[in-house]
């Protein structure tokens, strides 16, 4: 964790930093509109696991699995997933450097708050457990068990939970900055 931090407060170059986060944008921009509703054309409305922050039970598994049919679970693995495999790595990588960037910006900041960059590498981490839960399921279909529901909803948990709290920490520190700019301006 510690060599995990130190890189992060290497991070100065806002072109690496923008760089990243546009190629991060771009891979789920493609999931929202390509993958994602090339899935969900299978679903009769039904929201895939990865799109369910608050998790789901084990009923609500098979009646998507069975809604999605044969074709509709092939696109979930062959189509979905993939592209959801690389997501995660670049939403770490990225949206770390990008709240390590604005912290830094914050000048005499407590060190320690360059921690809370882990955020977004938990939720990254989170994500691959989740997509590993969902081809596990996928694969296992008709026989899902109340377990790996379980176990994967709990990722689809954290992941949610983690971003969330990432993205109001973020909010947090863009505010600062602003008011330090209105103030500095006057």
């Amino acid at each position: 964790m510690e060599k995990i931090i130190k890189q992060l407060e290497k991070q100065h170059s806002g072109k690496k930093v923008l760089a990243l986060f546009l190629l991060t944008n771009f891979v789920y921009a493609y999931m929202l509109l390509v993958t994602i509703p090339a899935t969900m054309a299978f679903s009769n409305g039904l929201q895939l696991l990865d799109m369910m922050p608050a998790g789901y039970e084990l009923e609500y598994v098979n009646t998507l699995f069975n809604t999605l049919g044969d074709t509709g679970r092939q696109t979930y693995l062959t189509k979905q997933i993939p592209v959801d495999m690389m997501y995660p790595l670049l939403f770490a990588i990225s949206y770390a450097a990008v709240l390590a960037y604005f912290l830094k910006k914050l000048q005499n900041l407590n060190p320690k708050f360059l921690y809370l960059c882990l955020l977004p590498i938990i939720a990254g981490i989170a994500d691959y457990l989740e997509n590993i839960g969902i081809i596990s399921m996928l694969n296992a279909y008709p026989t899902v068990t109340e377990t790996s529901v379980h176990i994967t909803s709990m990722f689809s948990i954290i992941k949610s939970s983690s971003t969330t709290i990432y993205f109001l920490v973020l909010i947090v520190v863009l505010m600062i900055l602003g008011f330090r700019r209105l103030k500095s301006s006057r």
